[in-house]
């Protein structure tokens, strides 16, 4: 099938929403009961601060949160945080007081004033016609508005409406008052996330058997696994405690430029594969044998594909033995928890 479709269903209790493109898997948001999801917005209270870091321990709703860059901060104070990635299990949570509130047309920022417009809408009329709503949707506020790059050819009425119902979040959360650790606001769930993020998939599947008739759940399973076939040759990713591991082959093919054309495979594909995986942190590649004058084909390729991802990831560089080195945040559940 040509196009991009969503298929939003359940595993078990558990929410799955998963983007097809052209009748590959390219995206998969999973739900897990006992996490709090990134974007919650929680009450918390200083424990304590950690003066070497900079950083402060806190209290959160059912657990510890760390906030890095903490200033001015002292033990028992009630701050406002929002939960900014996943941590693994026994961990500190890791939070942000940048506040965002997130749709699918407008993000409200409550510390970062300003009306902004996406970059990536060009056409003066539109962004024109955009910052008018934006003065229009918070005039008399203090709060920052962004337009996201989705709202370019959507109805101003919807647009406004966005814009409304965030300020109205914004302000009813910021009056929020109390001393105890509370869930103010919890992430949005999988399906709320496919709506916000594949805003310009118009083929939406969500009859409870469409997961499994539309092939999307075969290829779910198939992407858990620790083998991904590529183009050109394979790759084995694999999760460890300290890092994620990614190994490289050729395969069958034995000429000259086989390592070559694997490797550029690999690194165009990698972000995807680590995407439908839920994986994230420390990533080392070891790509198949590649000469110091070909690392920068591939290390081109491997960054131009990071930055198409919606999952932020550095590249950090090569290490002495020839691998690369991938920091990526982490905000996804592990897939392979679902099933």
């Amino acid at each position: 099938m040509k196009g991009r479709q969503a298929i939003l269903g359940h595993l078990g209790d558990a929410q799955v929403a998963v983007l097809m493109v052209d009748g590959k898997i390219d995206d998969v948001f999973v739900e897990s009961a006992d996490i709090l999801p990134v974007g919650s917005i929680l009450r918390a209270v200083v424990d304590r601060p950690i003066k070497g870091i900079g950083g402060a321990m806190l209290k959160i709703p059912g657990g510890t949160g760390f906030l890095r860059k903490a200033s001015n901060l002292s033990q028992g104070q009630t701050i406002t945080v929002q939960v900014s990635g996943l941590a693994e299990r026994g961990k500190a949570i890791p939070v942000t007081q940048r506040i965002l509130f997130k749709s699918r047309y407008a993000i409200v920022t409550p510390d970062s004033p300003g009306l902004n417009i996406s970059r990536q809408i060009r056409d003066d009329a539109t962004r024109d016609q955009l910052d008018l709503l934006a003065r229009d949707g918070m005039d008399g506020s203090d709060m920052g508005l962004i337009i996201r790059s989705s709202a370019a050819g959507q109805s101003a009425d919807d647009v406004a409406e966005d814009i409304a119902a965030m300020r109205s979040l914004a302000d009813a959360i910021s009056s929020e008052d109390g001393k105890d650790p509370v869930v103010l606001l919890e992430g949005d769930s999988p399906h709320t996330l496919a709506w916000r993020e594949w805003a310009d998939v118009t083929d939406v599947l969500t009859d409870p058997a469409d997961l499994e008739a539309s092939g999307a759940l075969d290829a779910l399973e198939q992407s858990t696994g620790d083998l991904a076939h590529l183009s050109s040759g394979s790759m084995f990713i694999e999760a460890t405690r300290a890092l994620v591991a990614v190994d490289v082959n050729t395969g069958s093919d034995a000429s000259p430029a086989a390592a070559l054309k694997a490797n550029l495979a690999a690194a165009a594909d990698l972000p995807r594969q680590l995407r439908l995986r839920g994986l994230a942190g420390q990533i080392t590649v070891d790509f198949a044998p590649l000469t110091k004058r070909d690392r920068k084909p591939v290390e081109t390729a491997l960054k131009a594909a990071c930055r198409k991802c919606p999952v932020a990831t550095e590249f950090v560089g090569w290490t002495p033995l020839g691998h690369a080195e991938l920091k990526r945040k982490r905000e996804r559940v592990p897939t392979a928890e679902v099933f």
